[in-house]
């Protein structure tokens, strides 16, 4: 339950709003008692944490005054038995709730569950562990359902069906990864249903599950978006950068840390935008134009707005000089290693414009190239053409020609265990395929997305034709039954209507979307973070709408096995397009050295990832 609740009292909201400012300390390590303090537990209800804090809290000397509890998620019966039975801690007890935050959000409109062993566990070569593979299934559906429940949202839970295979069978458990995930989702769904107050008893928004076998070119292929190519490209600590300002008094330069995130308002300018783009921001931007402005050329009315707005000013100049840096930095790196005719080649491949053919040619003219990306090109290949990459000994050769080692080879072949979630296409090789279609993609070219700057569309699982199409069709109503089914049919109340083809359409896909039937106060991280200093340029995305209030049900999409930052751009361009909010969730936000990186240890059991240097 959120501490947003009308219900909660201002006494508690206070005491855990303290908790920021006063000591933070781990529950299972030695701590000193504060008889005369209030200490705010945030834990999960497990039976170990139900038992560390009655031996905090019980007989003559407890550790603190009192304790105010909240829990991450749902608290089962007998834990919360175990806590009324002990006579001494009850009184001692300021304040007892449910907060459902078991998810990380990472944007506006994304979350993670932090299971970054996600893949490795659920579709390496160990999947058959039943006892590994179930329990990080169950946490992760926990996680999912917190975020339903502290939005008190009651989803249409739809996911990727494997076919001819049911939830009993255990000859393939990869298959039946989204499967198994939806049902444990809606287990923990219908608990909230029945026990969160003024939670609603009909489906108030949409609900896909799928997992990274849907596109496995989207994790490795070069984004060419600002936010993508940063995270790509420059050693980044998260989204932590560190940059170098001239010394003050002429010494060596200082390094100084800059945040890449939304309390940075140029930073949501450009993040979206395509590196083509870069060079029109400065233009566009009204602090920039200021700058570059003669003194004799400014206006009354000019100096004013400067002077009233100075020390915004001042601060949007400092960030907008950063974005600069990065972005020269940027450029250099691609002019470095020769980026251009890569990712040109990576996208005729993609749109069927280049094959076998144009790959040796660049592979032999390319020697010196990084070997990841020289990965990443034969991995985007295997995608396009499994049925050439795999006869015979052709991909050995192809490796060979890169100068790749056997472990990248092992990477290559480790995608056949996600493609394992998925129905084979029958003319593959030795039953592996990638079942990508480039006929479909090439009629799309038109949205594509190069470093001629296109568009600012992208290859992936939410883009394209696949992807756009399949977001599409859940907002419409139209995802194929035999392939996207429904754990829950549609509520009495909200009966589906018919389309003209006969499909049935959930009222979230009428014309006239009605809302969702969310809280009062749209949470804080699925608000748009607008600057209010009147010098930020035209949004990149320009129609993205400020007040989620007044759009049509909202629309989650969950991968499993990790998402790009490709796909979450593309739900900020959906939100847009569609009316309806679209939010991603995933087990982890990978960038392609990372995804690389998992891959390697989908087969490799004597490796960490230490290990591992792509």
């Amino acid at each position: 339950m959120s501490f947003s609740d009308s219900e909660t009292s201002s006494h508690e909201y206070k005491t855990f709003r303290q908790i920021s400012r006063d000591l933070v300390e781990d529950l299972f390590r030695r701590r000193e008692p504060l008889p005369t303090m209030d200490a705010v537990y945030f834990i999960q209800p497990s039976k170990e944490n139900i038992v560390m804090f009655l031996s905090d809290m019980s007989g003559r000397e407890p550790l603190y005054r009192k304790a105010y509890i909240y829990f991450s998620s749902h608290v089962p019966k007998d834990l919360l038995t175990r806590i009324k039975n002990d006579a001494s801690v009850v009184p001692r007890i300021g304040a007892l709730r449910e907060m459902n935050l078991e998810y990380f959000p990472i944007d506006s409109q994304a979350f993670i569950t932090d299971h970054e062993k996600a893949l490795e566990e659920l579709f390496g070569h160990d999947a058959s562990d039943a006892r590994k593979f179930d329990a990080c299934l169950n946490v992760m559906a926990s996680r999912i359902a917190t975020v339903f429940a502290s939005l008190k949202e009651f989803p249409y839970v739809r996911y990727k069906a494997a076919k001819g295979l049911d939830m009993s069978s255990d000859n393939n458990p990869r298959a039946l990864v989204p499967a198994k995930l939806a049902a444990a989702i809606w287990n923990n769904i219908t608990t909230y249903k029945a026990s969160i107050p003024n939670f609603p008893q009909t489906e108030t928004c949409e609900f896909l599950i799928v997992d990274r076998s849907v596109d496995q070119i989207a994790p490795v292929i070069h984004e060419w978006t600002y936010d993508a190519m940063c995270h790509d490209l420059l050693e980044l600590d998260g989204n932590k950068y560190i940059h170098e300002v001239p010394s003050k008094t002429g010494g060596e330069p200082e390094k100084k840390e800059v945040l890449l995130e939304d309390h940075d308002p140029v930073w949501l300018e450009l993040r979206h935008a395509h590196i083509a783009e870069m060079t029109n921001f400065t233009a566009k931007n009204k602090a920039a134009q200021l700058q570059q402005r003669d003194a004799s050329e400014l206006s009354t009315r000019d100096l004013q707005k400067m002077v009233q707005a100075l020390p915004q000013y001042n601060e949007q100049m400092e960030k907008l000089s950063i974005h600069v840096q990065i972005a020269g930095k940027l450029n250099k790196i691609i002019r470095d290693v020769g980026l251009r005719d890569l990712g040109q080649l990576e996208q005729d491949l993609v749109f069927g414009d280049a094959g076998t053919k144009e790959l040796i040619h660049f592979l032999r003219s390319n020697q010196s190239a990084p070997s990841e990306n020289k990965l990443r090109l034969l991995m985007i290949y295997g995608c396009v053409y499994p049925d050439k990459f795999f006869e015979g000994d052709k991909a050995m050769k192809l490796m060979q020609l890169a100068k790749l080692s056997r472990a990248d080879m092992t990477t290559v072949k480790n995608m056949k265990f996600l493609e394992a979630s998925s129905e084979p296409r029958k003319s593959s090789i030795g039953g592996f395929s990638l079942k990508f279609d480039s006929a479909k993609t090439k009629a799309c070219r038109k949205t594509g997305s190069n470093w001629r700057g296109r568009d600012v569309g992208t290859i992936s699982v939410l883009s394209q034709d696949r992807g756009l199409d399949l977001i599409e069709k859940l907002s419409k109503g139209e995802l194929p039954k035999d392939e996207y089914q429904c754990m829950n049919t549609p509520s009495s109340s909200t009966q589906a209507t018919q389309t003209s083809s006969g499909a049935p359409q959930p009222p979230s896909a009428r014309t006239n979307h009605p809302h969702s039937r969310r809280s009062r106060r749209t949470a804080t991280w699925a608000r748009t973070r607008n600057s209010d200093d009147g010098t930020s340029s035209d949004s990149v995305l320009k129609s993205v709408p400020t007040d989620f209030r007044k759009m049509g049900q909202r629309i989650f999409i969950f991968i499993i096995g990790g998402a790009t930052r490709s796909e979450l751009r593309v739900c900020h361009k959906l939100t847009a397009k569609l009316r309806r909010e679209v939010v991603l969730g995933t087990t982890s936000l990978d960038d392609p050295p990372q995804y690389i990186s998992k891959l390697k240890l989908l087969s490799e059991k004597e490796m960490s990832m230490e290990d591992i240097n792509v």
